[in-house]
C-alpha cells in the first residue's frame, strides 16, 4: 500500500459517505427503510411460536418432565418447547434493542451510518443464522443468543442507524424524515410474517415444520436489502441546508434549538428524562394493548362477534375458532394503524409542533381509554375496534415523534446518540405495559370478574398513565444557556471525530477498497474535508429514485395488502 492509498479516508469511514453536490436527498429515506422493514420482523415474530412449540409431538406437544432443571430443559431435544418459554426471545429483542442503542449511540455519529448499518445487516441476519442452526438441533439457548440477543443488538443498531442522518438532511421537515423511517418497523411484521407464513409452507415435511429453513432464507434476502440501504446512506456536508429554506430565527418557536448539547450533558438534563418519561408512558400504555389485542377483544365480545348473545366460555371450538379469525382482523387493523400513524403523526407534527403532537396523543389517547369500559359494556364492537385504531395511530406517532423532538430539544450534532440512551424508556415500556394489562386481567378474574369486564380496570389504570406522561410533556421547556457547546467546542469535535474514524479504518485493505469503490461507487466522492454551508437541492425524478422506491414500496404494499385482507374479516 502506498503513501498516497493510505491516506485516503477508507471505504466504511463516514467521510466516504459524504454527499456529492448533486446527490437527492430523497434517497436516504429508502435506504432507511430497506433496514427498517427487515428488522421490523421482530413485530412478527410470533408467527413462529405455534409451529416450534410442536417440532418434537407434532399435534399434541410433548412437555418436558416436571421435575427437570432449567439447564436441563434448554438443552433437551426429546420435549416441545413451551410458548412462554419462546417469547423470552421477543422480551430480549426489546431489551437488548433499547440497551445497545443506548450503548452504541455515541459510537454511530463518529463511525457514521454506513458501517453502523452493515454492523446491524450482520448481526440481525447473522442471529438468525444461529436461530436456524439452534431449531435444527432444538436448542432453546441458541434461539435466544441468535436472535434475542445478537439480533436486538442488530435491532438497536439498524433503528438508529439511519436517525441522525435523517434530521440533517430534513432540517425542514424532521417530523416527515423520520416518521418514514420508523414507519418500516411498524411495517416490517407485515411483509415478513406473511412471507415467513409462506416459507414455513414451502419447506414444511412430515418431520419438519421449516422454520430453520425459513430463518436461513429470511437471513439471505435481509442482508441483501440491508448491506443495500446501508451503502445507500450519505451525509450531507457541514452547513448544507435545502434549497430555498432559511432556518427560522430561535423567537419563531422557542423549542426548536439551533444550538447543540453534548451526549455526555444531554442525559443529566431534565429534559432528557421529562422526555423519557414522556416515550416511556405514551409506549407503555399502547404496547400492552397490541400484545393482549387478539385475546381481549375475544373476550370482551365473545359471541357477539358473530351474531350470538353469549360470552366466550360458553363458546364451543368452531365458534371459537371464527372469532379467533375475526380478532386476527383486529390485530391486522392496528397494525395499520401503527404504521399510518407513524407516518401521519409525524409529518402532522412538522406543523404542530412536537410538544404540541404529545398533548394531543396524551389528552386525546386519555379520553379515549376512559371511554373503551364502557363501548364494552354497551356491546358496541364497532366503537370499541374505532377507539383502539385511534389509539394505536398514537403509539405509533409517538416513536416517530420523539427524535424530532429531541433535535428540537437538544440540536442535530449528537441526536442519534441521545436517541439510543432514550430508547432505553422503549425497553422499560417493553416490561412495564404487558405486565400490567396481564396481571391486572388475572387479578380481575381471580376475584370473580367476568372476562367481558376483566379489561376494565386495566383501561383506567393507562389512562392514568397518559396523564403522567401528559405531565411530563408540559413541563419541557427550553435547554437552559450553561448545557449548550459553544461553536468553538462543536468544531473541535469535528476534527476529533475525523481523527478517530480514520484511524479506525486504518487496518481495512486497500485492495477491498478499491474493489467496492469501482463496483459500487462509480460517482466521484465528495471531498473529506469540511465544506462550507451551501445550499442544496431537493433533486429531480431519476431512475435510481425510481427504482429505491420501488424496491422498498412494493414489498410494504404487498404486506399492507395481505394485512387489510384479514382486517376485512372484522367487518363481514
Amino acid at each position: 500500500m502506498d503513501m498516497a492509498v493510505s491516506q485516503q479516508p477508507h471505504f466504511l469511514s463516514r467521510e466516504r459517505t459524504i454527499a456529492s453536490p448533486t446527490f437527492n436527498r430523497w434517497l436516504v429515506p429508502p435506504a432507511a427503510l430497506a433496514i427498517h422493514l427487515c428488522i421490523g420482523m421482530a413485530y412478527g415474530f410470533s408467527v413462529f411460536w405455534l409451529p416450534l412449540s410442536r417440532v418434537v409431538g407434532g399435534a399434541a406437544p410433548k412437555e418436558c418432565p416436571a421435575d427437570l432443571g432449567f439447564l436441563p430443559t434448554i438443552v433437551a431435544t426429546d420435549c416441545d418447547w413451551k410458548i412462554s418459554w419462546l417469547g423470552w426471545t421477543f422480551t430480549l429483542f426489546f431489551v437488548l434493542l433499547g440497551s445497545s442503542a443506548a450503548i452504541f449511540g455515541h459510537w454511530l455519529e463518529t463511525a457514521g451510518p454506513r458501517k453502523a448499518g452493515l454492523a446491524a445487516a450482520f448481526c440481525w441476519c447473522g442471529g438468525l443464522l444461529i436461530s436456524a442452526l439452534g431449531v435444527h438441533l432444538h436448542q432453546i439457548w441458541m434461539l435466544w443468543l441468535g436472535s434475542g440477543v445478537i439480533g436486538g443488538v442488530g435491532l438497536g443498531l439498524g433503528y438508529i442507524s439511519p436517525v441522525s442522518t435523517l434530521i440533517k438532511w430534513f432540517p425542514d421537515r424532521r417530523g416527515l424524515a423520520t416518521g418514514l423511517a420508523i414507519m418500516g418497523f411498524g411495517g416490517g411484521a407485515m411483509i415478513g410474517a406473511p412471507l415467513a407464513d409462506k416459507l414455513m409452507g414451502f419447506f414444511a415435511t412430515p418431520i419438519s415444520p421449516g422454520v430453520w429453513q425459513t430463518f436461513v432464507a429470511l437471513a439471505g434476502v435481509y442482508f441483501i436489502f440491508m448491506v443495500a440501504g446501508a451503502l445507500g446512506y450519505r451525509v450531507p456536508p457541514d452547513g448544507w441546508t435545502p434549497e430555498g429554506w432559511t432556518p427560522p430565527s430561535p423567537a419563531a418557536n422557542a423549542m426548536v434549538t439551533h444550538r447543540h448539547v453534548h451526549l455526555d450533558t444531554a442525559w443529566k438534563t431534565p429534559q432528557f428524562w421529562l422526555l423519557w418519561g414522556v416515550l416511556c408512558l405514551n409506549v407503555s400504555a399502547g404496547i400492552g394493548v397490541l400484545g393482549m389485542a387478539s385475546p381481549m377483544l375475544q373476550e370482551v365480545f365473545g359471541g357477539r362477534l358473530i351474531g350470538l348473545d353469549v360470552g366466550f366460555d360458553e363458546l364451543n371450538a368452531d365458534q371459537k375458532k371464527q372469532i379467533a379469525a375475526i380478532a386476527a382482523g383486529f390485530t391486522g387493523l392496528l397494525s395499520l394503524c401503527n404504521i399510518g400513524g407513524r407516518i401521519g403523526w409525524a409529518s402532522a407534527s412538522d406543523v404542530l409542533g412536537r410538544k404540541g403532537a404529545y398533548a394531543i396523543f396524551f389528552i386525546v389517547g386519555f379520553l379515549l381509554y376512559a371511554a373503551v369500559p364502557f363501548a364494552a359494556k354497551g356491546g358496541a364492537v364497532a366503537l370499541f375496534v374505532l377507539l383502539f385504531a385511534v389509539i394505536i395511530t398514537m403509539y405509533g406517532g409517538g416513536f416517530s415523534t420523539i427524535p424530532a423532538y429531541l433535535a428540537d430539544v437538544f440540536g442535530t450534532h449528537h441526536v442519534g446518540a441521545i436517541h439510543g440512551r432514550l430508547l432505553t424508556a422503549w425497553s422499560t415500556a417493553g416490561v412495564l405495559g404487558p405486565v400490567l394489562v396481564n396481571y391486572i386481567r388475572e387479578f380481575q378474574l381471580a376475584t370473580g370478574a367476568p372476562r367481558g369486564a376483566a379489561y376494565n380496570q386495566t383501561m383506567y389504570v393507562l389512562a392514568g398513565l397518559l396523564l403522567v406522561g401528559l405531565a411530563c410533556n408540559l413541563l419541557v421547556r427550553p435547554v437552559a444557556e450553561k448545557y449548550y457547546m459553544t461553536d468553538e467546542e462543536v468544531a473541535a469535535e469535528k476534527k476529533i471525530t475525523v481523527a478517530q474514524v480514520r484511524e479506525q479504518d486504518d487496518d481495512i485493505h486497500a485492495d477491498f477498497e478499491d474493489f467496492v469503490e469501482e463496483a459500487l461507487e462509480p460517482e466521484a466522492i465528495a471531498a473529506a474535508a469540511p465544506t462550507s454551508p451551501q445550499k442544496g437541492a431537493a433533486g429531480g425524478f431519476s431512475a435510481l429514485l425510481i427504482f429505491a422506491w420501488a424496491a422498498v414500496g412494493i414489498p410494504l404494499a404487498w404486506g399492507v395488502s395481505m394485512t387489510a385482507i384479514k382486517a376485512l374479516a372484522l367487518f363481514r
